[in-house]
């Protein structure tokens, strides 16, 4: 559906991508995850033909977007990070107006807006004007507007930043619910949405694809060994220090912070090695307390941090 091929681009002397080359297959949801300036969103861009890639290719089925950025337009439906709304404009008004300017045939204009009404849960508020929207009913809006033209492919931008827990949790189900019918990229920095969304993840980091696969598969390659918490109460350069010679500790590194006297360190063992006697003996030894011990797998957030370090 969507083949991306040794994509480049470059801005003055500075590298934003660097040969990254993907695909994504009809009816997949594909999380493309990274930290903040990684290169989603200019990956994004491209694909939508908002940029063009200094070099590589990106084809839309058969069209290269390069090539028919119009063609390729009218089968996308794009949500960028700021949503392009009209405060002034009713939400009937605004999903009117976008979908003329679609090419949405007259005779089917009012099913599209209906269609994408009810598919984004709009109904309470579509007579209201967009400026007294909340953040959740705006990028509802949003999604609306991304849907109109019934597109087979949906870019999602960042689509639940700046949004409660609640909103959060629409969003997603409603990215699920559409997903079913459409082939669906939306980028993100937030691990969770990944794993409660996606049929695959794509990680990139200073514009490289770093990590690929499912989400289960991409925490279970950094999952073979158990990873420690333990919050001491004791002085952190010491703690870290004593505990970094530790027999059967490979690397040791601060979490998080209580108080001045109390941090949260994480743990990883060497493989095939139990420390939790030898740790539990180093902190009495010391005089220092534990205060918290936990063991876990690795997870998405582990696989993260290591590919984005």
């Amino acid at each position: 559906m969507i083949e991306i091929t040794n994509l480049s681009k470059r801005i003055g002397s500075s590298k934003i991508l660097e040969n990254i080359t993907f695909s994504v297959k009809r009816g997949e949801i594909l999380g493309f995850l990274g930290p903040n300036g990684a290169g989603k969103s200019t990956t994004m861009k491209i694909i939508t033909s908002f940029w063009s890639p200094t070099s590589g290719s990106v084809k839309i089925g058969d069209v290269d977007v390069a090539e028919n950025p119009l063609a390729v337009r009218a089968k996308i439906g794009y949500l960028p990070e700021t949503v392009p709304l009209y405060d002034d404009m009713r939400v009937f008004e605004y999903l009117k107006f976008v979908a003329e300017v679609r090419g949405v045939e007259k005779n089917a204009l009012k099913e599209s807006i209906k269609s994408a009404i009810t598919a984004c849960g709009l109904a309470k508020v579509v007579q209201r004007p967009i400026e007294e929207l909340s953040k959740g009913y705006r990028q509802r809006v949003g999604l609306a507007q991304a849907i109109i033209h019934n597109p087979e492919i949906l870019i999602l931008d960042e689509p639940t930043t700046g949004l409660d827990p609640n909103q959060i949790i629409e969003i997603r189900d409603l990215i699920k619910q559409l997903g079913r019918e459409k082939t669906v990229i939306f980028s993100t920095h937030i691990l969770s949405e990944v794993s409660a969304t996606c049929d695959r993840v794509i990680i990139i980091s200073g514009g490289k694809i770093v990590g690929e696969g499912s989400p289960s598969e991409l925490a279970s390659k950094f999952g073979a060994r158990e990873i420690i918490y333990v919050k001491i109460k004791g002085p952190k350069e010491d703690v870290l220090r004593r505990l970094g010679e530790t027999e059967g500790i490979e690397k040791i590194s601060e979490k998080d912070k209580e108080s001045d006297e109390v941090y949260g360190y994480e743990i990883v063992p060497k493989e095939g090695v139990d420390v939790r006697e030898k740790l539990s003996m180093t902190v009495m030894n010391s005089g220092w307390s534990i205060l918290e011990f936990a063991k876990k797998t690795a997870s998405l957030e582990d696989a993260f941090r290591e590919l984005t370090k």
